[in-house]
């Protein structure tokens, strides 16, 4: 359950921060609402999340594809560039959550 719950923080915090550009400084009611329900729900299921996955990992995986899920997002619905260097950042970071998952003794498996 613990990966479930990781999924569904990852997810709302996207949702969250997609949402940021929405509200405008939180001048717009739903965007801001969206964007409070959304970081809400991704701390509390971050924290359940923490019961069992180390505070460091979970926060690495939950970060690191964040970013990529955020930067992917910002490309398709606004428009902004990735240029070669932040897709080759990206791609690191994601190895990275992959050697943390698949190697590291850190990981509750």
């Amino acid at each position: 359950m613990h990966w479930i719950f990781l999924a569904v923080a990852i997810v709302s915090e996207v949702i969250g921060t997609s949402a940021l550009k929405a509200s405008e400084g939180f001048s717009r009611l739903w965007p801001s609402v969206i964007v409070i329900i959304g970081y809400a729900s991704a701390f509390y299921f971050l924290s359940l999340t923490l019961k069992t996955i180390p505070v460091g990992v979970a926060y690495a995986i939950w970060s690191g594809i964040g970013i990529v899920l955020i930067a992917l997002i910002a490309w398709v619905l606004y428009g902004q560039a990735l240029d070669l260097p932040a897709i080759i950042g990206m791609l690191l970071i994601v190895t990275g959550v992959v050697v943390l998952n698949l190697f590291s003794k850190a990981v509750s498996h």
